[in-house]
């Protein structure tokens, strides 16, 4: 049996999640670009997640967000069935969109962590040599809106949905900076300066191997069936905190003492006694309404 997930209220997170066989089934154009936004838009603005960074390439995802209300597990299920069934549409396939196995969901347990996840995922196609500039990206990549303050809009997919449906006709995502990030100009100046440095050091290194980039109009030009030819690391470990060691083992203490309590409940729960589960329990608070120990 797989380990019991905590989910907790108040808390920042970075996913992400690749496409089946790493296929390019996410290279941008107008109607991926268009559809990746609105599905994500509608998702969070349904589940209340206060999304930080998107940036979308084209055989994966990254996106980083501030989840108050502990409902990040719907948001998640919503959002990549929605836009993989819409993806599937446009691309004329039937078969699985993402890849098998659960997706790479980290809690990011300080705001020095969530400011250099925020640089790592924004510089992610210069670091893999696909353009030059974190803007000059002609996919989806959230870091000029949220260094603007300008929403992301996407119009409802014709290719996928009805035009007489229940979804709204347009989806409007407000990137934000949690207050319990810091002050906004102060996040976004650290922001700024991490992206700046990124490019300076992959322009250095590109001038000292010779590297070049495949450019906008070569991103643009790649077939969607197409798969890399790299080899990726397989059965790598699995992190599920990030932050300062002290955060990170705290964390973990923290989280066994979770695990310790919910099986200790869940033994008195099958056997028909009283049981209260500890703060954080999921799966069955939302499906069996077991009872949860009170806060403190």
């Amino acid at each position: 049996m797989s380990k019991a997930r905590q989910i907790l209220m108040g808390q920042f997170y970075m996913v992400q999640r690749r496409c089946a066989q790493r296929q390019l089934l996410m290279r941008p154009d107008d109607e991926t670009n268009n559809a990746f936004t609105y599905c994500l838009a509608v998702a969070a603005n349904r589940f209340r997640i206060e999304v930080i960074l998107p940036i979308a390439e084209p055989n994966h995802h990254h996106t980083i967000f501030f989840d108050r209300y502990g409902n990040f597990p719907l948001f998640l299920e919503y959002f990549h069935k929605l836009f993989a069934r819409s993806q599937n549409r446009l691309r004329g396939r039937w078969e699985n969109f993402w890849a098998a196995g659960e997706c790479c969901v980290v809690r990011l347990l300080d705001p020095e962590t969530v400011i250099a996840k925020i640089v790592y995922a924004a510089t992610n196609p210069v670091k893999d040599l696909l353009v030059e500039r974190v803007h000059h990206w002609p996919g989806v990549n959230g870091y000029t809106a949220l260094m603007s303050g300008r929403p992301l809009t996407a119009k409802r997919p014709r290719h996928f949905f009805r035009k007489k449906g229940p979804m709204p006709e347009t989806a409007t995502l407000h990137l934000t900076i949690p207050p319990e990030l810091g002050e906004r100009a102060a996040v976004l100046e650290q922001v700024r300066a991490g992206v700046l440095e990124v490019e300076r050091r992959v322009a250095q290194e590109r001038q000292t191997t010779g590297a070049r980039v495949l450019g906008r109009r070569g991103v643009l030009a790649q077939s969607w069936r197409t798969i890399p030819a790299s080899v990726e690391p397989r059965r790598n470990l699995r992190p599920r905190f990030a932050g300062s060691l002290v955060n990170r083992m705290t964390a973990l203490l923290e989280y066994r003492s979770f695990l310790a309590a919910y099986r200790a409940a869940r033994e008195k729960w099958l056997a028909g006694l009283p049981a209260a589960f500890p703060i954080g329990t999921y799966w069955l608070a939302r499906f069996a309404a077991v009872p949860i120990v009170s806060a403190a």
